[in-house]
């Protein structure tokens, strides 16, 4: 299909944002848009780039954020506010020279809709984030967020009603964080002022949010970002986001894998960035153990030192730990019957798209909204309790692991995920409500 409009892509520059854009990018790609990913020097040199669906349409390119080969020492504040004013240069140079008819960015970088203005082109705020999330950093920025009483819980509209823990963590502990605070909230600065927002989720997922957002403002949805082969295979051979921080374990997982019974695995995997003390980690190992279950534990080699003394040799006949692997394969994998969790979002709409029931141990920012809707919204999994000292001890790992692979409890959770697999395959395809926005989208970046 000829290429009818030109499109730069902007995601901000962490796996966890590129993944679902760069999907959303060969989508466009797959309806005759030439697109322009761009990625930034200080993180391109480690990602492995690999040639994704949309061929020739689809393109990298990379300029300077201002912190390669430079002095890192200085507070995040300084940082950030470095990494804007160069990046919002670069990107307008890059876009004086490509000369695109309009941008996609990622909606955190609110900054860049005010470089397309300068250069008279169109823009889309792309929100990567479940929209629950959202607008809890929307009701944040307006001044909105108030606390119910002595009850100390929260409520927004169309949303369930939330306690302090299932708020994204960022806003309690804001004081903690404030330069990552103010990045979430002020996306929305001036969102309202973009073109199109790009949702990423699907229509029946967060149906009373989105009707909510939908009588404030326009809105398209354009999820679940997941690789088109593990949903409505419309994109041929698209099986990985094509992009990987970590070079996985294929070969060594699959195998061991298919010796392994139908819905007998536990597949247990905390993110490209979460870190666990040394305790908690013996604690989580030993909760795996005692189990009795078969494991697949992602363990980054930074993080394996901590593992108990002999715990790999020990577990070698129901365990394999390795250091990453092709997560999609695994979900989608027969084997796996659970899905022990951070609750990051692509990590969750990859499980709600492949119907894996989860546990979710969530730690930070998004994770703790999304971990509440998995348990008391979408019911699909469970969620842990800390004890006192903020530990998830072994017992409490055990009992969840067997609350979802077992039992009744675990048959209603693993039914539920299967009906949000099909309705995410529902929006996808051809016709869907993802699709058709997509669709109006193109149409109305080529017609106008």
């Amino acid at each position: 299909m000829e290429s009818k409009a030109h499109i730069l892509v902007f995601p901000f520059p962490a796996q966890g944002h590129i993944n679902p854009i760069l999907q959303f990018s060969k989508r466009l790609a797959s309806k005759g848009l030439k697109i322009t990913l761009i990625t930034t020097t200080s993180i391109s040199h480690s990602l492995h780039l690999q040639t994704p669906a949309g061929g020739a349409a689809l393109q990298f390119e990379s300029i300077s954020d201002g912190l390669d080969g430079g002095d890192h020492s200085d507070n995040i504040h300084t940082h950030l506010d470095r990494f804007i004013a160069t990046v919002s240069q670069n990107l307008a140079q890059l876009a004086v020279k490509l000369r695109p008819n309009a941008v996609v960015y990622d909606a955190i970088m609110p900054w860049c809709l005010d470089v397309a203005r300068g250069l008279g082109l169109r823009a889309a705020a792309f929100f990567t984030q479940m929209c629950g999330v959202s607008m809890v950093y929307y009701h944040q920025y307006e001044g909105n967020l108030k606390v119910d009483g002595e009850n100390c819980r929260f409520s927004m509209p169309a949303m369930p009603v939330m306690e302090i823990g299932d708020l994204p963590s960022l806003i309690p502990d804001g004081h903690l964080y404030p330069a990552f605070l103010r990045l979430m909230v002020d996306q929305f600065s001036n969102f309202r002022e973009a073109d199109w927002r790009l949702l990423n989720t699907f229509d029946k997922l967060e149906e009373e949010v989105l009707n909510w957002m939908a009588s404030q403002w326009p809105i398209k949805t354009v999820g679940p970002t997941v690789p088109s082969m593990y949903l409505d295979k419309q994109l041929e051979d698209d099986k990985d986001y094509g992009v990987n921080l970590f070079q996985p374990s294929a070969e060594v997982c699959m195998k061991w894998l298919d010796t392994k019974e139908k819905a007998s695995v536990v597949y247990a995997s905390f993110g490209s960035l979460a870190t666990v003390g040394e305790s908690q980690m013996e604690e989580l190992a030993w909760g795996l153990k005692n189990s009795d279950k078969n494991f697949l534990w992602i363990v980054r080699a930074s993080e394996e030192s901590k593992l108990p003394r002999n715990f790999i040799s020990e577990t070698s006949e129901k365990g394999l730990v390795v250091n990453w692997c092709p997560q999609l394969q695994v979900l989608s994998h027969h084997a796996v019957g659970c899905f022990m969790t951070h609750c990051g979002w692509n990590s969750t709409l990859e499980a709600l798209s492949l119907g894996v029931p989860m546990v979710a141990m969530p730690v930070w920012t998004d994770q703790t909204t999304n971990a509440k809707y998995i348990v008391d919204v979408w019911h699909t999994g469970v969620r842990v309790k800390v004890n006192e000292r903020g530990i998830i001890t072994r017992e409490e790992t055990e009992l969840r692991i067997k609350e979802v692979m077992e039992g009744e409890r675990g048959n209603e959770l693993r039914r539920n995920a299967v009906r949000w697999k099909e309705l995410a395959k529902e929006a996808v395809r051809k016709g869907g409500s993802s699709d058709k926005n997509i669709e109006e989208f193109v149409a109305e970046l080529v017609c106008t």
